[in-house]
Formats: structure tokens, sequence, C-alpha cells
């Protein structure tokens, strides 16, 4: 299994914003800007059921997660893999996304909401930038 150096781990953990594709029941892909962190080994997204991600990843659980630094666009890594819904732990990962990138706290929910946490394998990185 592909693992990142601590250089590129940090870009995740950093408040940079990730573009993350997932597919469509028809194939195509489908394009989304989110929070990203990371926990050692995975790559960690939080969304909400009754949302686009997961409904494609509960179809077909390939996903991409491409990264930009955001003190240089031509700093970048890109990884693929298969993704996993988590539902345990998925309030107090959005808790701390929220601290991360508005410095508030608490995310602020929406009755009956119900976080979940996409778990991202590596299974290929792409990086530049990064003085390979």
């Amino acid at each position: 299994m592909p693992t990142l150096t601590p250089e590129q781990a940090q870009l995740l953990l950093d408040k940079n914003l990730a573009h993350v594709a997932t597919l469509r029941p028809d194939g195509s892909p489908h394009l989304t800007v989110t929070w990203v962190d990371w926990d050692g080994e995975n790559v960690l997204l939080n969304t909400a059921y009754g949302r686009a991600k997961p409904r494609h990843l509960q179809n077909d659980p390939r996903i991409a997660v491409e990264v930009v630094d955001g003190n240089n666009p031509y700093r970048y890594i890109s990884i693929s893999g298969t993704a996993e819904l988590v539902e345990e732990g998925a309030r107090e990962h959005i808790d701390k996304l929220s601290a991360k990138y508005t410095g508030r706290e608490t995310f602020p929910l929406r009755a009956g909401e119900e976080r979940v946490i996409v778990r991202v394998r590596p299974e290929k990185v792409d990086a530049h930038g990064f003085g390979e």
C-alpha cells in the first residue's frame, strides 16, 4: 500500500481544501471541494448521508482526492483509492475539521443530519513539487 511522506501528509493536515471525485451511477465523475484530514494511514473526509458522495460511494467505492498547496498551486498530491464509510466518531471529526477550517469548535448540524467519515485507503499516490 502506498504511503505519504511526512511533507506530503502535512499538505492534508494544513488548511488546504481537497477536490474529491466520486463516480455517479452512469460512470461519469462527480467533483466536489471539501475539507480534508489525515490519520497517518488514510485520507479522511466528512459528509452527511443523503448527499451525493455517500450515495456514489455506496454504489462504487472508488475515489480520488487531490489537495493543492494553498501557497503554491504547483505543489499538490493526488490520491486514488477505495473509500469506506465510517459512522463511529463522525460527529467529533466534523467538529475537528470545523475548528481547523473555520476556527469554530462545533460544526452546526442541520436537523436530523447524520454525519459519516469517508476513509480513503491510498492505492495510488501522485505528487508534484516535493523535490522528487
